[in-house]
């Protein structure tokens, strides 16, 4: 993405969602464990279209429209449901997300981890 895309405003894609969902009677679908389910579905086959290439070759492929497109539908998927999880289960995104960030923090100091992909109890 370039500098001059705008950025998501996700309280407003949550709402979107929440008014697709109950103009369609889904909320009654919409559970928190089935909405993990249908995240988890759609985060496989995110991960499908990368099963059987190497590093060099995922690291291009996005740059194959036909590939970008499936990607990027892919991808929309995940956030989508990710969204949706989490506004029917009531979590404050920006909140758990900077937590998340300073916990991670903490885990990984810059001057234990950089370049190291241990994990935060091998550092």
């Amino acid at each position: 993405m370039n500098a001059r895309t705008p950025s998501l405003d996700l309280t407003e894609l949550q709402a979107r969602l929440r008014a697709f969902s109950a103009e369609r009677d889904w909320d009654q679908f919409h559970s928190p464990k089935n909405l993990a389910c249908a995240l988890s579905v759609e985060a496989s086959e995110l991960l499908e279209l990368f099963q059987w290439l190497s590093d060099d070759q995922a690291r291009s492929a996005p740059a194959d429209p036909a590939f970008a497109e499936r990607l990027g539908e892919e991808v929309s998927d995940v956030l989508l449901y990710l969204l949706r999880l989490a506004d029917v289960t009531g979590l404050d995104l920006s909140a758990v997300v900077e937590r998340k960030l300073a916990l991670n923090a903490q885990k990984y100091p810059v001057e234990q981890s950089r370049g190291s992909s241990r994990k935060y109890d091998e550092l």
